[in-house]
């Protein structure tokens, strides 16, 4: 089984990855990959690179997300660049891995699921939402500022929609343990599918 993970920023997609894990699914973080994989593969730097030139580089030749971020999120069709370098490397990286392991159970964290058309790729789509106040204060918390959260999340599909969508809907405003006790109830009901 693949479920589909989605969510607004700050809503607690991560959080909620960790508990499926708990219970038996093995995790893949789209956002983790896109950082710790593609964004250091040598021709993907290079191709930034050449695209966008060395100012979105740091000293060491990497690629300095915070720059990139900069640059794409104020740009709509740098941004759309960007996707279209990395979004073919990570659903490549998503196939070798479930073709790796095909008898596990497997929860992707996946931020643009709907604005990408990815939901054919999953068996269920899950939804973390949270109300709009705390979505903005996790963020802060995280660092980001709120007017550049806000800019960030109005890029994404409303997550009202994202909520009408999905098979399931996670709610995350109380405590870690509510989350933790829907989660279970899902993987529970699930079982019997």
């Amino acid at each position: 089984m693949i479920l589909g993970l989605t969510g607004g920023m700050g809503c607690g997609k991560t959080t909620a990855a960790g508990m499926f894990a708990v219970l038996g699914f093995a995790p893949l973080d789209s956002d983790a990959i896109i950082r710790t994989r593609l964004l250091t593969d040598k021709e993907v730097v290079a191709a930034i690179r050449e695209h966008f030139g060395a100012g979105v580089l740091a000293e060491s030749g990497a690629v300095d997300r915070g720059r990139l971020a900069r640059r794409v999120f104020t740009d709509e069709a740098a941004l759309r660049w960007l996707e279209d370098l990395l979004h073919p490397r990570l659903y490549a990286y998503w196939r070798a891995a479930f073709a790796a392991e095909g008898s596990k159970s497997w929860v992707v964290e996946v931020p643009l699921l709907f604005e990408k058309s990815l939901q054919n790729w999953f068996d269920f789509t899950v939804c973390v939402a949270s109300d709009p106040v705390a979505q903005l204060a996790r963020l802060e918390q995280r660092g980001l500022p709120a007017p550049l959260a806000r800019q960030r999340i109005s890029m994404q599909l409303p997550l009202a929609q994202k909520i009408e969508l999905v098979d399931f809907v996670l709610l995350n405003d109380g405590l870690p343990d509510f989350l933790r006790e829907q989660v279970a109830r899902l993987v529970n009901s699930l079982s019997t599918l």
